[in-house]
């Protein structure tokens, strides 16, 4: 098993991700837990929007599809009303049609994140200066990874699930409150499939959490 201390994201994983590996295959190569590898390259992502895209090349995976006729219109639409406005859609506007474009956009900003955004897209979107940045939806979506950043950090220390009753320091509870809210969200079908699935690549067994000392049924 490979204990040296890696300062996250390790350059060697990184680029055998680039180069298509799965989490589990450079764990294996490297000796390494899969759960480390999955935490290396959560920061890693989050840092190069591209290296989703460029794993899912390598991996021989589909490309990305082209936009529709239809979604390019979105586009041109939502930029001419930005050229207009002078200001981004808000999703807490009072028109239907300004909130319907602002979660239009927030799925592209998704897109641009997970390294999926197509190039069409891409280049469109880069005639509104600072796209990406310009909404409270980006903010939030930077902070809940962050916390599953901090989550994996907290579960390889060794440590068992994080709880947000009953905790033992501000730490644990700040995690077992964000990983509570994972899992009301999963069980209630609310929470986004690409974040679950994070969720199951990073720390596996988030959903079913403590085990040892619940009391017997």
């Amino acid at each position: 098993m490979d204990r040296r201390l890696r300062r996250a994201p390790d350059a060697e994983w990184v680029l055998m991700y680039r180069l298509g590996l799965s989490r589990r295959r450079i764990a294996a190569l490297v000796r390494a837990e899969p759960n480390t590898v999955g935490y290396h390259l959560v920061i890693a992502r989050r840092r190069d929007p591209g290296l989703e895209a460029e794993h899912q090349a390598a991996a021989g995976a589909a490309p990305v599809p082209y936009p529709s006729p239809m979604d390019l219109a979105r586009m041109e639409e939502v930029i001419a009303w930005v050229t207009a406005e002078g200001r981004v859609p808000e999703d807490r506007s009072g028109q239907r049609g300004e909130r319907s474009m602002a979660r239009w956009l927030a799925g592209r900003r998704r897109d641009a994140a997970k390294g999926t955004l197509a190039p069409a897209h891409r280049d469109g979107l880069s005639r509104i200066p600072g796209w990406q940045e310009n909404c409270r939806e980006s903010e939030d979506e930077a902070r809940w990874h962050r916390r599953l950043a901090q989550l994996a950090a907290y579960r390889e220390e060794g440590n068992d699930w994080p709880r947000h009753h009953d905790y033992d320091s501000e730490r644990e509870h700040s995690l077992g409150v964000w990983i509570h809210t994972q899992r009301y969200k999963h069980r209630r079908g609310e929470l986004d499939p690409v974040k679950a699935k994070l969720l199951d690549d990073t720390v596996p067994g988030w959903q079913t959490g403590r085990t040892r000392g619940r009391p017997p049924r």
